[in-house]
């Protein structure tokens, strides 16, 4: 797991650098396309972000909350996780 949250935190502070930028660009008027190939980039970050927290939500704290007795829970979480990505409406 720390290997993880290391990662994830420089993905975090890869993010917030490239969002402190944008803001520059967009203060300083910059070309609409220049400030959306970088608004792209933070996008497919957090998207790898996420994908790496959720990897690791599904390797430790799904397989721990099944084995607690959780089964319901877990799978509601899920299932909320999968709505709000978009994938499915409700």
């Amino acid at each position: 797991m720390k290997a993880d949250t290391e990662d994830i935190l420089k993905r975090m502070r890869y993010i917030e650098g490239h969002l402190s930028g944008i803001r520059k660009m967009i203060e300083a008027d910059q070309y609409c396309v220049d400030i959306l190939r970088q608004t792209y980039a933070v996008r497919k970050s957090i998207e790898k972000m996420e994908a790496i927290i959720l990897e690791n939500h599904l390797r430790t704290c799904v397989p721990n909350g099944i084995r607690e007795g959780r089964e319901d829970a877990v799978i509601s979480e899920l299932i909320q996780l999968y709505n709000l990505a978009g994938n499915q409406e409700k």
